[in-house]
C-alpha cells in the first residue's frame, strides 16, 4: 500500500525514476480498487455507483502516466516510449539500469556511488 500512497504523493511528477515494485505495486493496487467498486456495484444492483469506477479511473489517469513514465526512465529511456505497445511492457518488466542515468540516481541505491566512497576519502 506504500507503493501506492507514493505514487499518489508524486501526482505529476513526471521527473526521476520509478522501480518496477513501485509501478507494478500501483497497477495492481488501482485495479483491485477499480475493479471491486465494479463488483460491489454489481452486487447491489447499483448501476449509479459503478459510475464511480470510471471516476476513480480518471482521478488516478495522471499518477498512472506519470508512475509509467518514471518506470521508463528507470530503465533508460525517454518516457515516450511508454506510447510504444508491447515494447513498453517489455521495457515495465526490464531490470532497472545500474547506478544513475540522465533520469537520476537508481532507486534501488544499485551503483550510486560517488566518487568520495570509490576512492574512501
Amino acid at each position: 500500500m506504500n507503493w501506492y500512497l507514493k505514487v499518489l504523493k508524486q501526482y505529476a511528477d513526471f521527473n526521476g525514476r520509478a522501480r518496477r515494485k513501485e509501478y507494478w505495486m500501483f497497477a495492481l493496487i488501482s485495479m483491485i480498487i477499480s475493479y471491486g467498486i465494479v463488483g460491489i456495484a454489481t452486487a447491489l444492483d447499483a448501476p449509479g455507483l459503478a459510475m464511480l469506477s470510471t471516476v476513480y479511473s480518471l482521478g488516478v489517469l495522471i499518477p498512472s502516466i506519470a508512475v509509467g513514465v518514471r518506470r521508463m526512465h528507470d530503465v533508460g529511456k525517454s518516457g515516450w516510449f511508454l506510447l510504444i505497445p508491447f515494447y513498453n511492457l517489455y521495457l515495465a518488466v526490464t531490470d532497472s539500469v545500474p547506478g544513475p542515468n540522465e533520469y537520476g540516481d537508481n532507486p534501488k541505491g544499485i551503483g550510486n556511488e560517488g566518487i568520495d566512497q570509490i576512492t574512501g576519502v
